[in-house]
């Protein structure tokens, strides 16, 4: 009070005082009057969607090759999201409905965002998160493919889908449910299955209602849990230098903190990662493509992979069982949240790199240069084999090309014996050489090409020193292999060559 008094007659005080009353006062009344044109655009946009008339018909009916038998709120919602991709949309409503994302990622990042295009391949449990996160955080234009119906099982971890919605394409299932939130967005619906040779169609320019139309994804979501289409997709982006991540095994996981980002080189503590990265190994794909995978390892009491019951075996081999040819027909067991947490981190990747805000995952160490110095020492070994069982002149072997590629020296060291020497198990200064002498000449000759008949089944990994011995008493000398190593040693190798020989057929 002493203080109020004694300014009080104060006339700069009063002055200072009526400013900031003044102040206060015009803020109220610009956030009233932005708060009140806020709800009169909301207000008109609801005005303006169609409502069932009194006979309880439809005013509008929804566009070609929307849901079957739609309700009033799928007719209102579809009519909206034409009127949306029109252009008929008050920008100020997107704005408000994304202004945290602005806020985080600047104007400049939102705008990329909206602009983008994104391609979801597959949408079940990890494909619904990934897709539902994209939608709602700004992606402009989506293309949804999957050849699966939703069931009953997939509601533990599907996105969106309800008990209405069990029997319906997973594809239309998402837009029916997403184009409630984002009408705005741009859904491509794919019914059909992935596969080779629908990869340049599925993947290629965009032509989908409202989207930019023969623009290039601007990312591939690989959401697939089968192998072999998974590995297609991959290597169809990696050789079209189309921006792609994919999401590993999120069955019989049950740690989120376990989930991370990586490169596809480095994955592990995973099944299906680890088969999909043998595979794209062998097709000379050995990094670059960044992967979702966990981290968590199997233990007692954990769950795993369930056996094809003894009953199911009779009724035809595996392939035979399944809704589609090549498809798995064991139950994987999945805790629903799992596969949430591996859509949103898909999702979260994608929204980062393409509004460019900076990414600080733990830095994935190469050993490019590592693969390239082992084929050099492959190709070295070689030339002395086929000039010692050639008997002929240096020059022989001059020229001399081998059918193995860096892939496939990535493919055996890491794949195969796993980062160590199959002698020793030391894992440092590791090479491939021979293993068994050559009964008789490795070269081959078609007119002027020379060659080596070097399969994959005939190189093991030891370390330099180990491998000098051996080429020098084994492979270009007199010894045989029990007079170098122990039974066990020469077990434990065979058990490795006939591993690499088995996957040479995916090469």
């Amino acid at each position: 009070m002493g203080f109020l008094s004694q300014h009080s007659t104060n006339h700069n005080f009063q002055l200072a005082t009526t400013a900031v009353v003044s102040v206060a006062v015009g803020a109220a009344a610009i956030l009233g009057l932005q708060h009140l044109q806020r709800e009169a655009r909301v207000s008109r946009l609801k005005r303006s969607i169609p409502a069932p008339d009194d006979d309880g018909q439809h005013v509008a009916s929804p566009p070609p090759g929307a849901l079957p038998n739609p309700d009033k709120e799928d007719v209102r919602n579809a009519v909206l999201a034409r009127r949306a991709l029109a252009g008929d949309f008050d920008d100020e409503l997107v704005l408000e409905q994304l202004a945290r994302n602005r806020v985080f990622l600047t104007p400049e990042g939102l705008g990329r965002l909206r602009g983008a295009r994104v391609v979801v391949v597959g949408c079940g449990g990890v494909g619904s998160h990934c897709a539902a996160a994209l939608a709602r955080s700004g992606v402009g234009s989506l293309r949804l493919v999957d050849f699966d119906q939703v069931t009953l099982s997939s509601l533990n971890r599907h996105a969106v889908a309800t008990l209405a919605d069990v029997g319906l394409p997973k594809v239309q299932c998402l837009q029916r449910r997403l184009v409630a939130i984002t009408p705005w967005v741009a859904f491509d619906l794919r019914l059909e299955k992935f596969d080779g040779r629908s990869a340049a169609r599925l993947l290629g320019p965009w032509d989908g209602e409202g989207g930019s139309k023969g623009g290039m994804p601007d990312f591939v979501v690989d959401a697939i849990d089968n192998i072999d289409t998974k590995v297609e997709l991959l290597k169809y982006c990696h050789d079209h230098k189309l921006p792609v991540i994919s999401a590993m095994g999120a069955g019989c996981k049950s740690d989120p903190t376990k989930v991370t980002v990586g490169d596809i080189g480095t994955s592990t503590c995973d099944g299906l990662s680890r088969a999909t990265r043998r595979r794209l190994k062998l097709q000379g794909v050995t990094s670059g493509i960044p992967v979702v995978y966990s981290t968590e390892t199997a233990g007692e009491g954990k769950a795993e992979l369930l056996p094809l019951p003894e009953d199911e075996f009779k009724k035809g081999t595996v392939g035979d069982l399944g809704v589609l040819p090549d498809f798995r027909v064991r139950i994987l067991p999945v805790l629903g949240t799992m596969p949430a947490v591996f859509g949103y981190t898909v999702a979260n990747h994608i929204i980062l790199q393409i509004t460019g805000y900076p990414i600080d995952y733990i830095p994935f160490k190469g050993r490019d240069k590592m693969y390239d110095s082992i084929l050099g020492v492959v190709q070295s070994s070689e030339e002395k084999i086929v000039r010692a069982s050639e008997g002929g002149p240096p020059e022989l072997a001059v020229g001399l090309k081998i059918p193995v590629t860096v892939g496939d020296v990535a493919f055996l060291v890491e794949e195969v014996y796993r980062g160590k020497s199959a002698v020793s198990g030391i894992p440092t200064r590791l090479v491939l050489i021979r293993w068994p002498k050559p009964k008789q000449s490795t070269l081959i000759k078609i007119e002027e090409q020379k060659s080596s008949d070097l399969r994959l089944r005939d190189l093991v990994c030891m370390t330099k020193e180990e491998a000098a011995r051996h080429q020098r008493e084994v492979l270009l000398g007199d010894k045989a292999l029990s007079d170098i190593y122990d039974a066990d040693t020469i077990e434990r190798v065979e058990a490795k060559l006939n591993e690499a020989e088995a996957f040479e057929r995916y090469r």
